[in-house]
């Protein structure tokens, strides 16, 4: 049912924004779209039902954001294996009232110790892209675990055998299989059936699907979870798992050891904040290139006067498209794991930088890709991932995105641990130039070393105004990411639209390479006819102008005391649980 309204309401937004007109097409309204979830005393939205179900399930027991957002990280472990994990990793940002304080929390993988730079070139010198994300080394060191427990541990109410109670029972009892969980499965299964263990844990006996409605049940990842919850992460990264783990990384000449999984730390570092329009947008840091350049973005466009240009207007698009394309030439260059690399963040948020990105800017034509270069005188300093969003009574605010890179990750599963190994190592830049498999660029910066954590796009954000958190927000999307949640904060900011309305809006992407601007269905074709004419390189098949869905944004806003909760419609699965 949830699916069936998910692509009633995107057909929807899709046939009353796609009109032709002799000239540019009129801004149209979001009023009149769905509304939010609403709720009183707390609310979960995550890309999966059970999920956030989950975390509203511990929210009502008396826990708080931490609580339902690790609940609500176990629980997508097992019902949204394309991308909730414990073989993966994330970003966490996490406000305590209590505090008035935001931590950024990075339990991003990390490089096992073997890991070099070159290892993933082949005789020749290029990059063998099955190995560096198909292959058991395509694995980073799972920060998953570590991290959830960690936030929790510090920040949490309840005890850690309440938070993980959910997925566990998930896990042991089964829950109905979507027709989202089915199709995808269905679509993975030629990845999923390069390893044994996949095929045994998502599959049945002979490789047969399970059909919408059939119950799925996982024994070997509840037990799994169980050690979890009994030992904290010594049940995960010592003893039973930890062998399992590495077991499954010899028999396929694996590199990540015993030493690897034990030495795991979690990392808490001072978040990204910027200013606009009077508010403060607080974002993850690196290894994160999405706080540091959705801001330079924004800190762009507060120099325009976008209101009066319209939402999706050809002139919109035109200066978002230029924004983003100066940004993802410096991400390029510039990001990195800031513990192996000194990342100029300052300058990069700086305003007057942003001036001198605007200065460059052509109200008229679109610039090529070719003529914009990374900066060279800075000082120095998934598409299947899944993003939730969690608010409580109490003040605070979680905003979390996880991920184990490409779908499924490399579609290895650990033999008798039930859970899949992620393929996050194809983050880093196996060799300088050459694009990842999102097409994204990358140099020096963010080059393979031992104990590093690879570059990535992932943007967890919380917006305040007046020092009370409004916004919590972020999305799935590979390098589409930091774009879709730019966006996300500028329908609701710049163009007062609530969390609903700003979810359904049709986006755009730019990422200086490949040069083309993306558009999802809904955007006016006279609009898309004005920004060609302009000079912008749009993607086309046979002739016809190529569309595609961007990212799953998963929105919570908070006014007057109330939560206001935004399952995005695109993702047929997704859900806002609230009391």
């Amino acid at each position: 049912m949830n699916y069936l309204k998910s692509v009633f309401l995107i057909l929807i937004f899709t046939t009353v924004t796609n009109f032709s007109f002799a000239q540019e097409a009129p801004v149209v309204s979001y009023r009149a779209t769905s509304q939010p979830t609403i709720g009183l005393n707390g609310m979960v939205v995550s890309q999966e039902y059970n999920a956030s179900e989950a975390g509203l399930e511990v929210l009502k027991k008396g826990g708080n954001a931490v609580d339902a957002a690790v609940a609500t990280g176990f629980a997508l472990a097992v019902t949204h294996p394309t991308a909730g994990n414990i073989g993966g990793g994330g970003f966490m940002m996490v406000y305590i009232k209590e505090l008035d304080k935001t931590i950024a929390f990075d339990y991003r993988e990390m490089a096992p110790a073997l890991a070099h730079r070159d290892m993933f070139l082949d005789a020749a010198g290029n990059v063998d892209s099955n190995e560096s994300r198909a292959s058991l080394n395509a694995s980073g060191v799972p920060g998953s675990v570590a991290g959830m427990l960690h936030v929790h541990a510090k920040y949490g109410k309840l005890s850690r055998e309440e938070v993980l109670a959910p997925a566990i029972r998930l896990a042991e009892k089964g829950f109905p299989v979507s027709w989202t969980l089915h199709a995808s499965l269905s679509g993975a299964k030629r990845k999923l059936r390069t390893s044994a263990a996949s095929m045994g844990y998502f599959y049945k006996d002979g490789g047969a699907l399970y059909q919408p409605g059939e119950t799925f049940r996982q024994a070997d990842l509840a037990h799994t979870l169980q050690l979890i919850s009994d030992k904290g992460a010594a049940g995960f990264y010592e003893g039973e798992t930890a062998d399992k783990i590495v077991a499954t990384m010899k028999a396929g000449a694996g590199i990540m050891s015993l030493a690897d999984l034990k030495n795991y730390r979690v990392v808490e570092r001072e978040a990204v904040s910027g200013t606009f329009r009077g508010h403060n947008v607080v974002s993850m840091p690196p290894p994160s290139s999405g706080g540091v350049h959705m801001v330079q973005m924004l800190n762009v466009l507060e120099g325009y006067d976008l209101k009066a240009m319209g939402h999706n207007s050809a002139a919109y698009i035109h200066r978002l498209n230029e924004s983003m394309r100066y940004a993802y030439a410096d991400r390029s260059m510039h990001l990195g794991d800031p513990d192996y690399y000194n990342v100029p963040t300052k300058t990069l948020i700086d305003k007057t930088y942003a001036a001198s990105i605007r200065a460059k800017i052509k109200a008229d034509k679109a610039t090529r890709s070719s003529e914009v270069a990374p900066a060279k005188d800075l000082p120095y300093e998934s598409n299947q991932t899944t993003h939730y969003s969690v608010a409580d009574k109490f003040g605070n605010v979680v905003s979390t995105t996880t991920t184990l890179n490409n779908g499924y990750g490399n579609g290895k599963s650990v033999a008798g641990a039930g859970f899949l190994l992620n393929n996050e190592m194809d983050d880093f830049s196996s060799k300088p130039g050459t694009p990842n498999s999102y097409g994204l660029v990358g140099d020096e910066a963010n080059a393979i070393e031992a104990g590093k954590r690879p570059l990535s796009s992932m943007t967890p954000t919380i917006v305040f105004k007046d020092g009370k958190p409004i916004i919590a927000t972020g999305t799935p999307g590979g390098s589409t990411i930091i774009t879709n949640t730019m966006q996300q904060v500028l329908n609701m900011v710049e163009f007062d639209m609530n969390a609903m309305q700003a979810n359904a809006a049709p986006r755009i992407h730019h990422q200086w390479l490949p040069d083309m601007l993306f558009f999802e269905p809904g955007v006016s074709n006279d609009t898309i006819a004005i920004l060609e004419n302009m000079g912008h390189n749009i993607p086309k098949r046979n002739g016809a102008i190529r569309t595609r869905i961007i990212g799953s944004v998963q929105t919570i806003m908070i006014r007057n005391g109330v939560f206001e909760g935004a399952a995005d419609p695109r993702s047929g699965s997704a859900h806002a649980a609230a009391y």
